[in-house]
């Protein structure tokens, strides 16, 4: 059988930079459903498209094919008493603050809009820097802007089940360790505009 639409396909991978440093990795197999709502990316998704199991390749990814540009629009500085304590590097918060003297000065929650675009608002920000009055958040993926090397193994592919289809994901996936390698490879679906 081969990679197509409605498979579940089975893989491992291994993200370097292009100086070959480690980034991420599966951690051992993954299982998604191709081009589904857990699927890869998909500039790698088409490179597995029509394979077979024992497919192994090394594919070469620009920012623009990986998630994207590093965009300094999405750096935000903030008064520190608009956030919690304790507060540390690598706290994840929805959305920016609001203006000073909102109920609660903490982080908002925006819907999206009509046209079911995310707003800015409902960004995930990542807190890189703190200072004693100042907290630092930057919305980019950790890989934005960044060239990758990426590593695929092909160890399985099977028929998606009519749930799985109709969820969008494989079964299980939702219970997987694993989930949150792939949630690297899939926070594009996140903050659209920032990630490809």
């Amino acid at each position: 059988m081969t990679v197509g639409e409605n498979t579940v396909v089975t893989v491992e991978f291994w993200i370097t930079d292009t100086d070959g440093e480690a980034l991420d990795d599966s951690g051992g197999p993954v299982s998604f459903l191709h081009r589904g709502l857990d699927s890869l990316l998909p500039r790698l998704d088409d490179a597995i498209e029509g394979k077979q199991v024992g497919f192994e390749d090394t594919f070469h990814l620009e920012p623009s094919d990986a998630f994207g540009d590093y965009d300094a629009d999405l750096l935000r500085v903030e008064p520190r008493s608009r956030f919690p304590e304790p507060l540390e590097v690598g706290m994840q918060f929805e959305g920016v603050p609001g203006p000073e003297g909102d109920e609660g000065d903490g982080p908002t929650v925006t819907e999206a809009d009509d046209d079911d675009e995310l707003s800015e608002d409902s960004l995930i920000f990542v807190v890189t820097d703190l200072s004693e009055d100042k907290v630092v958040l930057d919305a980019n993926h950790p890989y934005a802007g960044m060239a990758l090397r990426v590593r695929i193994k092909l160890l399985g592919v099977r028929p998606a089940d009519p749930e799985e289809i109709e969820q969008g994901h494989a079964e299980g996936a939702d219970e997987d360790d694993d989930e949150d390698v792939l949630d690297a490879l899939i926070e594009s679906r996140r903050n659209p505009g920032v990630l490809h």
